[in-house]
């Protein structure tokens, strides 16, 4: 009986190993939790929002405009932004317009804050050449920029963003269960 016991323990153990093992390798390799920080992403996204990151289309090398993308912006903290200018794309934004390549590109997330500025830009004209002195978006990088333009610190202030420092995309909120929504 007690030798019985000594399997069904052993047995235990390796399941409880197993899953571990598992479930660190979803998170360092696929999938990870995040917790919005501040109020820079507004009113796409709120403080305390809990949201995965998908690691897996970053891997793929498969970041796109307007994705929403998790990044190191330091050691110790990351950052959550909108990808506006991918690598050769030239960045203009002038009377509150974003001009990719000399194209207008619409951005629907911003209507909500651009209507409560009636009468006043919420981004300020600017050329990437401007801000960075460049006239286009480098290989290997990202030009970034939270939705509550006037109260985000991105790529305007701390530049281009390395692709190697893109954790992945996010676009899942889960929590507060109330709020539970695809993003975009």
């Amino acid at each position: 009986m007690a030798k019985q016991q000594k399997n069904e323990l052993m047995e235990w153990l390796k399941a409880i190993l197993v899953a571990i093992v598992v479930a660190s390798l979803i998170r360092i390799f696929l999938f990870a939790p995040i917790v919005v920080e501040g109020d820079s992403m507004e009113p796409t996204l709120h403080t305390k929002d809990r949201m995965i990151v998908n690691k897996i289309g970053k891997r793929l090398g498969t970041i796109d405009r307007f994705d929403i993308i998790v990044f190191h912006a330091s050691q110790n903290r990351d950052y959550i932004k909108r990808v506006i200018g991918l690598p050769g794309d030239k960045i203009v934004y002038k009377d509150d317009i974003l001009y990719v390549n000399g194209e207008p590109i619409e951005e629907p997330y911003l209507e909500a804050n651009k209507e409560e500025l009636i009468g006043s830009p919420l981004t300020e004209s600017f050329t990437l050449q401007e801000i960075t002195g460049e006239k286009t978006v480098p290989q290997g990088q990202l030009f970034v920029m939270g939705d509550n333009r006037r109260y985000s610190k991105d790529s305007r202030h701390i530049g281009f963003i390395q692709k190697d420092q893109v954790v992945g995309e996010t676009a899942l909120v889960y929590w507060p269960l109330s709020k539970i929504r695809l993003i975009k």
